[in-house]
C-alpha cells in the first residue's frame, strides 16, 4: 500500500473542509483536530503543523472559525478554534462543491 497523502497531495481546499468538518462537534485546539482526523480516517490523513496552522489562520481571516486561548487537558496554553455561523454555512457550501468534484472525477475514471 501506498504512503499516507501529505496535505499538498489533497485536493485544494479540502484541508480547510477537513477542519470545518472537524470542529461542528465544538472547540477543538490544533492538536486534537490532528488527532481526530487522523483517527477518523484510519491514519490515511496525517496532517503536520506546517499545513495546519496556515489553514487555520485562513480560517480565522474568513471568519469562518474564531479562537481563544485555554488550558488544554494537560495544563499547558492552548489555543481553542470554534466554528461561527458564517464557517457552519461555508461547510454546506464547501461540502456542496466537493462532492459535485468528487462525482466529476468519478465519472472521468469510469468512462471506458
Amino acid at each position: 500500500m501506498g504512503k499516507p497523502p501529505e496535505p499538498s497531495d489533497l485536493l485544494p481546499g479540502t484541508l480547510e473542509l477537513l477542519i470545518l468538518k472537524t470542529l461542528v462537534r465544538g472547540e477543538m485546539h490544533g492538536y486534537g483536530i490532528v488527532q481526530r482526523l487522523r483517527e477518523l480516517s484510519d491514519d490515511v490523513l496525517q496532517v503536520g503543523e506546517s499545513s495546519l496552522y496556515p489553514a487555520l489562520q485562513r480560517l480565522l481571516l474568513k471568519g469562518w472559525v474564531k479562537a481563544e486561548w485555554g488550558a488544554s487537558e494537560n495544563n499547558r496554553r492552548a489555543r481553542y478554534y470554534t466554528l461561527t455561523a458564517a464557517g457552519c454555512k461555508q461547510l454546506a457550501v464547501e461540502r456542496d462543491e466537493f462532492d459535485r468534484v468528487i462525482m466529476a472525477i468519478h465519472k472521468v475514471l469510469n468512462t471506458a
